[in-house]
């Protein structure tokens, strides 16, 4: 079955009429597929070469009939019903003489694809003769078609008594066919039940796969399976991840884009859109087609289609203008001639797709270009290819229109609508509608009367089309295949390797069934003259081998197709596919792969945010957060970075974290270290002034001794404080909280001892007391070591157990970026105790002071250490929640704040007022004044 015409509109029409319809509509739109008509002609060219090949089938002669099936199931299944009872009807009339004229009906049937049941038929036995129907000639200067038949009656003791006769008494060994999946399904279920061999050259459907649905059928082209994973593997391998589907409603077609579209999807792409072009679309339903295409932002499409069936959406786009789309082909249109007119080739050029491995066939040429056109009957088809190739009309047209009007008054009618005279015609009709042919075709000779007429001597090597175009033949080598497959399995049928035995001969009076030759077809295998090894694997698959073809334009700005790799599916995956992409042009001609992307890869430093309710190829592009880095283009997680580093401005690698602390650089350390050096400048002066007035009244009261400890102890509570500032270590960990806490320990030690004093002093009445004395310098120096010691006991525990130790800290690194280093306490409670400790005793002090404070002297020291003590507890009562609250390095700012402010407290309230009096009211420095019995 071949389609020989390629109008949609035909298309559309045929799905509703039978084989005289097709016929009809074919003179009406006079549109005939010059490539389809040369894959039926390397069928004829085939058997004629296996017919003269004396090492194959010796003294056996191949037969053909092929009959039209319209691109339609319903036309597939009559045609192939009308040749089972056609053969009944022939059998009985084959007369026992050596010769037999045929003819073989050709008939346009698919869109843009001929669909051709090729009825090869072996000599079989007629009772104990052999009858070879021999081939019939229609010669014109030495050039003719040779339709060889050879019939054959099964022996009725080999049908099998459950099959309807109708198909178990078929002579018909073999059909080869069809070029369209959905008619193939059709036909091949079929025939299945009754093993009948289908042996199809271009139905590619992975459907077809199913040994159980379809256990007959065999193909020399490969299912669709292997060209879809070579498909993802091309449009991933270039990085189109978004692309658009184009398809029809026939089973080729839905069945390659689903498994296209799920294999896909699962190597990461998305599908743009889907569209299905209706089996007869509409002007206004092209035009949607159209709009899709070029509003989507999808540049390339994946079609799985036929050229007839593309035709019309593909002239709507021409017509637009519109360009930039790549087109990815699959085999069904890659190297169709009719779309590389130059009307498309700016919308076309730069199509990359899959196609079968081509090959020069020798003499396939010469056998093309030896067809000449007759007045005889059978020719009807060569006659219809040259009066469309040159556009005239044949001078013999008149006589045969006036055969045409007598097709009625006989029972024997042509395949095409066509009557003969002859009894020897062997085709029945399909549909019977030879009236409705008949008007067709006298309108359509009126409407021609206009053109110039033509000899049939013309001649085909000035033509250029694509039927004389074999330089690489792709779908006729399948058909070639096709044709020498069944010969070899005949071949091993009739025993022709032992023909030594036999006279040089087959067994030509060998009985044999359909499933006889099915089982030697599937078991075929031998190797080409092209070096190809054909066979068929467990599924009836060939070896799925695949050429790359890329169009581009030559220095004739004509359309080639040009191979720029392959694809081998039966090879491991990682070598399947090879490509020289420096070799292809790309649409609009460019040198460039093209761009098709829903949204452009997200840049580094950026990660991709899906759309709610878009495919995931459709994303935003959203900045990675602070820590966090993508370092690639398309990304679709940011990377945290590992602890302790950072991400830079750019969001592209991670950087050492910046490392944080108080340092002495630092305006705040600056700060800090200069009213450290001011507090310890300033006890130094007034330990100097104290010593120089030592001897003085109000150094010598209440313990002198007490008073230069006490500012020994405010000189540590200073000086402590560096031990703060700077970057921390170990040692620094270490000494920094045991420093601060026995200095202040100290002071407030020394201060408690003073506020006893003071008070031991003013409240003994009686003269001579003896208490003051037993409070003496030894008693009150006991006291301070007593009230220290607990305290050095406290930090050197802390220190032994769990001191310490410098620590990198993250927590603040996502709000600042930056690492803290600090001190890390792995005994909190530690610093607490301490802490807790330095409380008590300034608590103590206070209560004692306290007490103290209305004492009648001139001055009463008491006052100034409550105070001094006042000021202490609101410094330290303020540093807790400062300090719990304060991050990283302000930790160690509020810490160091607090103990110069309460050593400036202390400082500066104790010792001040009596430098004041010893420097500029020295009238006051004396015992009476001291106990408030000067007169002033």
């Amino acid at each position: 079955m071949w389609p020989q015409s390629r109008n949609t509109a035909i298309e559309a029409s045929l799905s509703s009429h039978l084989a005289a319809d097709c016929m009809q509509l074919y003179l009406i739109f006079h549109s005939f597929d010059h490539r389809a008509f040369r894959w039926m002609m390397t069928m004829v060219f085939a058997v004629e070469e296996i017919n003269h090949n004396s090492s194959l089938l010796p003294g056996v002669k191949l037969g053909y009939q092929i009959m039209d099936s319209c691109d339609h199931v319903h036309t597939s299944l009559q045609a192939l019903f009308s040749l089972v009872s056609h053969s009944e009807a022939l059998i009985s009339e084959v007369k026992p003489t050596d010769e037999t004229r045929t003819r073989s009906q050709m008939l346009r049937g698919r869109g843009n694809r001929i669909e051709g049941v090729k009825m090869l038929k072996t000599a079989q036995k007629r009772g104990d003769e052999i009858r070879l129907t021999l081939s019939h000639s229609s010669e014109n200067n030495g050039n003719y078609i040779k339709e060889n038949i050879t019939e054959e009656r099964v022996d009725s003791s080999t049908q099998s008594e459950n099959l309807p006769s109708c198909l178990a008494d078929s002579p018909v060994p073999v059909v080869i066919g069809l070029a369209s999946s959905s008619p193939t399904r059709a036909v091949a279920h079929t025939l299945g039940p009754f093993n009948l061999p289908l042996v199809s050259y271009f139905a590619t459907c992975t459907c077809l796969t199913d040994k159980h649905m379809y256990p007959s059928f065999l193909r020399t082209v490969p299912s669709d399976l292997f060209q879809v994973r070579g498909l993802v593997q091309l449009v991933t391998f270039l990085g189109w991840l978004w692309v658009g589907t184009l398809g029809t409603t026939d089973d080729y077609s839905q069945y390659g884009i689903q498994a296209f579209s799920n294999q896909f999807r699962q190597q990461g792409g998305c599908l743009a859109f889907h569209l299905t072009i209706p089996k007869s679309p509409r002007a206004t339903e092209i035009q949607e087609l159209a709009d899709r295409l070029q509003s989507s932002t999808a540049k390339v499409v994946v079609v799985f289609a036929t050229e007839g069936q593309l035709l019309d959406l593909l002239l709507e786009l021409a017509q637009r203008n519109v360009t930039g789309i790549q087109w990815v082909a699959s085999e069904a249109w890659v190297t169709a001639s009719l779309l590389t007119s130059p009307h498309f080739h700016p919308l076309l050029e730069g199509t990359l797709g899959f196609s079968f491995p081509g090959v020069r066939i020798p003499g396939l040429k010469e056998f093309l270009l030896s067809v000449r056109p007759s007045p005889k009957p059978g020719m009807e088809f060569v006659n219809m290819f040259w009066e469309e190739l040159f556009g005239c009309e044949l001078e013999f047209r008149g006589a045969r229109s006036k055969d045409n009007e007598t097709m009625n008054t006989h029972t024997q009618v042509e395949a095409f609508g066509y009557k003969s005279d002859n009894s020897e015609s062997l085709v029945k009709p399909i549909g019977g509608k030879t009236s409705i042919f008949n008007r067709s075709t006298d309108e359509n000779n009126k409407g021609a009367s206009k053109k110039p007429v033509c000899t049939g001597s013309e001649d085909l090597r000035y033509t250029d089309s694509s039927y004389t175009d074999v330089s690489q033949v792709r779908i006729s080598y399948n058909v070639y295949k096709a044709v020498y497959a069944i010969a070899h399995a005949l071949h091993a049928l009739l025993n022709c390797d032992l023909a030594e035995y036999n006279n040089g001969m087959c067994e030509r009076h060998k009985t044999f069934t359909s499933r006889h030759l099915l089982h030697h077809l599937k078991m075929v295998n031998f190797t080409n003259q092209f070096e190809e090894k054909v066979y068929f694997d467990s599924t009836g698959e060939p070896v799925p081998l695949y050429d790359i073809i890329n169009w581009q334009k030559d220095s004739k700005s004509e359309i080639r197709f040009v191979k720029v790799g392959s694809y081998d599916g039966s090879a491991p995956l990682t070598s399947q596919l090879w490509m020289e992409k420096s070799a292809i042009v790309w649409t609009k001609g460019e040198s460039q792969v093209p761009v098709s992307q829903c949204t452009a890869p997200c840049p580094p430093g950026s990660r991709q945010a899906r759309r709610p309710g878009e495919p995931h190829c459709c994303f935003d592009c959203l900045p990675c957060a602070d820590g966090e880095i993508s370092n690639q283009t398309g990304s679709t997680e940011c990377t945290k970075c590992p602890e302790y580093y950072w991400s830079d401005k750019d969001k592209v690698k991670c950087v050492a974290g910046i490392e944080e602390f108080l340092s002495f650089y630092d305006s705040m350390g600056i700060i800090l270290v200069t009213l450290t050096l001011l507090g310890v400048i300033l006890t130094t002066i007034i330990t100097t002034v104290f010593h120089h007035f030592r001897a003085t009244p109000i150094v010598k009261a209440n313990n002198s001794e007490i008073s230069f400890l006490l500012l020994l102890s405010l000189k540590l509570c200073f000086l402590c404080s560096l031990v703060f500032i700077g970057q921390p270590s170990v040692w620094t960990c270490r000494v920094r909280q045991a420093a601060f806490g026995i200095s202040f320990v100290l002071c407030l030690s020394c201060l408690l001892v003073k506020t006893i004093v003071v008070l031991l002093a003013f409240r003994v009445n009686a003269p001579g007391s003896r208490a003051l004395k037993l409070f003496g310098p030894s008693q009150q120096r006991t006291l301070i070591l007593c009230t220290t010691a607990p305290q050095v006991c406290l930090c050197a525990g802390w220190l032994l157990s769990a001191p310490p130790f410098p620590f990198r800290n993250p927590t603040y690194q996502a709000s600042t970026g930056k690492i803290v280093v600090e001190c890390k306490e792995p005994w909190p409670p530690g610093f607490y105790l301490v802490l807790g400790y330095i409380g008590l005793l300034a608590f103590f002090c206070l209560l004692l002071a306290f007490l103290g404070r209305k004492l009648p002297d001139t001055f009463n020291e008491a006052k100034l250490i409550t105070f001094s003590m006042l000021i202490f507890w609101a410094v330290w009562i303020s540093f807790i929640p400062a300090y719990v609250s304060s991050p990283g390095k302000f930790t160690v700012a509020v810490e160091v704040f607090a103990i110069l402010a309460s050593s400036f407290g202390l400082l500066l309230c104790i010792f001040v007022p009596k430098c004041y009096i010893i420097l500029l009211r020295p009238e006051q420095n004396i015992k009476k004044g001291m106990t408030g019995k000067f007169v002033r």
